[in-house]
């Protein structure tokens, strides 16, 4: 039996050569990303704002205008009602109760639920959440602390594991990664909850595996070809893992697309920020990382020890007696 290639072992695509136009992409990418967020923002869910949300699904799809009035006249607080997938699914959020009292709260919840049985019969509550705004700011800290702390993390490795070039390059691309993403997020306004916070984390974490795997093959050919063009170098290696990062993200995509069909609205955020992610992250890795080490200046030579000491990675005494690899 055959082997199922989706890339061809010659695959010899110049990715170098669209750098320009990736670069400016992923700039205007970024930047929008950075106004959508500062212009519209993110759709917090309870986790991070704090209060009370209810989950509910009606029979029918039912006026956002209407309901926000009939909870409104309960006298719980000012309501803010949001469509949840489905135009018959509705989440209500509510400010909790000046009583921090767990019956207080369970009062409100039961206030709301009968409110709406008498009103619309056969609603349903697919779920209730309370958050209260102590642990809400926790929340948001330990977060973006999480965020921030993983790509300083990740772009240390690359530096001591390769060169500060390898080190920044994946640090921009893997930011790029995280701002397109949240600026999806900002885009839709589909709630912004702890989930799609692992789903941020997980993004970045795929993203530095494929880079990492990138760099290696590019430090590997650096010692190899050290007569070679940065340009072709580049295109060769990222080349050769083409069939590694095609069949890794597209295995990843098909189980995230059932997800999306067939997991629900509770995971559908976390797939959503996930796919995307991975499609963001394998375009970053092809032609953003790869080639803005040509624009820092890596040559083979910028590895190359001044001095031929022993034992060193990329000079050896039997490199120098036979020449170099053409």
């Amino acid at each position: 039996m055959r082997l199922l290639k989706l890339v061809p072992d010659n695959t010899n695509i110049g990715f170098v050569k669209l750098r320009w136009i990736a670069f400016t992409l992923t700039g205007l990418l970024t930047v929008a990303s950075v106004a959508l967020l500062g212009i519209r923002g993110l759709n917090l869910g309870v986790d991070f704002v704090g209060g009370l949300m209810v989950e509910t699904e009606f029979q029918k799809p039912v006026s956002l205008d209407e309901l926000r009035r009939d909870v409104d006249r309960l006298g719980v607080g000012e309501s803010s009602l949001q469509q949840f997938g489905q135009t018959n699914v509705v989440s209500i959020r509510l400010p909790l109760p000046e009583s921090t009292d767990e019956g207080a709260t369970n009062q409100v919840v039961k206030k709301v639920q009968g409110a709406l049985e008498a009103k619309y019969p056969g609603v349903q509550f697919r779920r209730t959440d309370t958050v209260s705004g102590k642990v809400s700011g926790e929340l948001i800290r330990t977060g973006v602390t999480a965020v921030v702390l993983s790509i300083i993390g990740i772009a240390l490795f690359s530096w001591f594991r390769f060169e500060w070039q390898f080190g920044f390059s994946t640090a921009v691309a893997i930011i790029h990664d995280v701002l397109v993403t949240m600026g999806f997020f900002a885009l839709t306004q589909i709630e912004f909850d702890l989930s799609i916070v692992a789903a941020v984390l997980t993004i970045v974490g795929y993203s530095i595996n494929d880079k990492i795997v990138i760099d290696d093959r590019i430090r590997e050919n650096l010692r190899k070809y050290r007569q070679m063009d940065m340009r072709a170098l580049v295109d060769l290696s990222v080349n050769e893992t083409l069939p590694r990062t095609v069949m890794t993200s597209l295995t990843l995509l098909l189980a995230l697309g059932s997800l999306l069909l067939f997991g629900g609205d509770v995971i559908r955020g976390f797939t959503a920020a996930m796919m995307l992610g991975i499609l963001v992250g394998t375009y970053s890795s092809i032609y953003v990382s790869s080639s803005l080490l040509i624009s820092l200046g890596v040559t083979a030579k910028s590895f190359a020890p001044k001095t031929a000491a022993t034992g060193a990675e990329r000079v050896t005494k039997r490199e120098n007696n036979e020449g170099a690899v053409p």
